[in-house]
C-alpha cells in the first residue's frame, strides 16, 4: 500500500466521520428535549462534522491537485470560531429570557449567578 493510498483512506475516513457527525447532530436536534441540549448537539457535533468534511476536502485537493485552497482554510477557520460562539450566545439569550430547562434536569449552575446579577441590577436602579 503506497503513501498516496493511505492518505486517500484518511481523507475518506475524515469525510465519512464528518457525515456521521452531521447526521448525529440532526438526530440530536430532533430528539433532545430542550433548547439547551439541542444547542449542544448543534454546536458540538455539527461543527466537528463540518470541520471534518472541510479538512478532508482540503487534503483531497492538496494531495490530488497540489492546490491549497484558501477558501477551504477560511471556511474551516470561520466555522471553528463562529459556530460555538453563536450556539453559546443563543443558549445564553434563551436562559436570560427564562426559557425553562427540561423538567428532568437535575442541576442549574447559572441560577445563583443570574439571580445575583438581577438583584444587583435592581438595586442600581
Amino acid at each position: 500500500m503506497s503513501a498516496i493510498e493511505i492518505v486517500k483512506l484518511i481523507i475518506a475516513a475524515l469525510i465519512l466521520l464528518g457525515a456521521f457527525l452531521s447526521v448525529l447532530s440532526a438526530f440530536g436536534l430532533i430528539r433532545l428535549p430542550d433548547i439547551y441540549t439541542r444547542s449542544h448537539a448543534a454546536t458540538k457535533s455539527a461543527t466537528l462534522g463540518v470541520l471534518s468534511i472541510l479538512l478532508g476536502t482540503f487534503l483531497f485537493f492538496w494531495i490530488e491537485d497540489g492546490y491549497i485552497s484558501a477558501r477551504l482554510l477560511l471556511g474551516i477557520l470561520f466555522v471553528f470560531v463562529t459556530a460555538p460562539v453563536g450556539g453559546h450566545l443563543i443558549t445564553r439569550a434563551a436562559y436570560y429570557s427564562k426559557v425553562p430547562l427540561w423538567e428532568k434536569s437535575v442541576q442549574d449552575d447559572l441560577k445563583k449567578v443570574v439571580d445575583n446579577k438581577r438583584k444587583e441590577q435592581s438595586v442600581d436602579k
